[in-house]
């Protein structure tokens, strides 16, 4: 008897507060994070169904977790199902309920982690154990992998456990986050978006050189921190070379717009415009999926009220479209700075091209048929994730990776990134069934 989205919800329900309540907050210090509450968690879950499960520690607390199902065929493809276990601070002072206590609320769990990514982790983790309790015997080797440190690039999860222990995680096929959003159309059926590419990664230090003196004579004064004011609006108003790909006229497809907004959207001539004729949250995804950004995000200096401040850091999080060099990201800058540049002294702070897998393959197969459970009719429109997952760990080791789910018609692909590291984020418990039936289905399907 196959398992429908119902028999999936409440176990789902359960281990995603249980898992946002274990609080594993990383804040990019290396030892942050405490993973090792929801690998105990997870391990516990999971060994109840009799399942084996190795642990690995990066750094004392930063514990990733892997179960697997053995194939029979050694031959046969392996499939891993991959959620990290960490998430990202949250200020309580900006939610409606206490961000840790994973409270559900009018059919939807809260919690920081509920969308990003603990969601996945644990209707994966659901799904894996309901094929072990069903006695599930595949062909190919199935993979549960909650991996520890993905919030803060991933040196303490991912990269270590791929570089130090492949036999343990690695993998022909993986699924993580994120996609699955949908938009409907007038006939009913729907376009699923399961993301098949991310940008690249260039963060980039800004050291601002400056004077030093007495902060009671400021007059002519060569302050650090005004430059560095200045090079901040620079940068934030600096516009890169649009980038009209495959995957973002598929996204365009699937948009519901008028029709003079898509063609000004399909031109690079245009398409700047066109973004600026969208609702606020329509905008900042479609200049994301069609431009390198810049985003200057972190300030550091200064010593003391009365002293000008020689020294400036303005740590700027850039994320390149397929193509963008680090050359390409240098000259972005050069322009950018104008004739402040040779007041700015860069580094590199993190580094990494954008990362794609293509779709002519049975996982994308195995994707599009367990779709068609909860929407009939539905197509499965590739594209590109703006921010950084552990799927380009992966990719750059010859895995095909996807970022995927399956959620209900209320979670669109502009409330999902609302809710991404935002205040009060929530997931309905409609969408957790159909996510954790997805991920057994597809298993079933690609290595039983």
């Amino acid at each position: 008897m196959t398992a429908g989205a119902n028999d999936f919800t409440g176990p789902t329900v359960e281990l995603l507060q249980s898992l946002i309540r274990n609080e594993c907050v990383n804040d990019g210090t290396p030892d942050s994070g405490f993973e090792g509450r929801n690998a105990d968690l997870l391990q516990t879950y999971l060994e109840g169904s009799g399942l084996a499960v190795e642990r690995f520690d990066s750094r004392p607390g930063r514990t990733s977790m892997v179960a697997r199902i053995e194939g029979s065929d050694p031959a046969a493809p392996a499939l891993c199902l991959m959620g990290h276990t960490d998430v990202v601070p949250a200020n309580p002072d900006g939610w409606s309920r206490d961000p840790f206590a994973g409270e559900l609320v009018d059919g939807e769990v809260w919690g920081r982690g509920a969308i990003d990514m603990l969601n996945i982790t644990s209707s994966m983790a659901v799904a894996f154990r309901q094929l072990a309790d069903e006695g599930f015997r595949p062909k190919g080797t199935l993979i549960y992998f909650g991996v520890a440190d993905e919030e803060a690039g991933g040196q303490w999860g991912a990269e270590f456990m791929l570089d130090e222990h492949w036999d343990a995680v690695g993998a022909d096929y993986v699924l993580t986050e994120s996609g699955g959003w949908s938009q409907g159309s007038h006939d009913g059926t729907r376009a699923i978006t399961i993301n098949v590419a991310e940008k690249g990664i260039a963060w980039r230090r800004l050291r601002v050189s400056g004077t030093p003196g007495h902060g009671s004579m400021p007059y002519g004064s060569d302050n650090a921190l005004i430059t560095a004011a200045e090079i901040v609006r620079r940068l934030a108003t600096y516009r890169t070379r649009p980038y009209l790909d495959d995957l973002w006229q598929a996204r365009l497809a699937t948009l519901d717009i008028p029709a003079d907004v898509r063609t000004a959207l399909s031109d690079p001539a245009t398409i700047d415009d066109g973004i600026a004729s969208l609702p606020p949250e329509y905008a900042r995804v479609a200049h994301a999926c069609s431009h390198t950004t810049i985003s200057p995000n972190v300030i550091h200096g200064g010593q003391k009220t009365n002293t000008i401040p020689d020294v400036i850091d303005i740590d700027v999080d850039m994320r390149t479209v397929p193509g963008d060099t680090k050359e390409v990201v240098d000259d972005y800058l050069a322009d950018a700075l104008g004739e402040l540049a040779d007041r700015v002294t860069i580094s590199s702070l993190q580094e990494g091209d954008a990362t794609r897998s293509p779709i002519d393959n049975p996982l994308w197969e195995a994707l599009a048929t367990n779709a068609q459970v909860a929407y009939p009719g539905a197509e499965l429109v590739p594209g590109i994730i703006v921010g950084g997952t552990d799927a380009r760990f992966y990719r750059l080791k010859g895995s095909i990776a996807y970022g995927a789910g399956l959620f209900s018609p209320s979670v669109t692909m502009e409330s999902f990134g609302n809710r991404f590291h935002g205040n009060d984020e929530r997931i309905d418990v409609e969408s957790l069934g159909l996510s954790a039936q997805f991920w057994y289905g597809i298993a079933k399907q690609l290595v039983g």
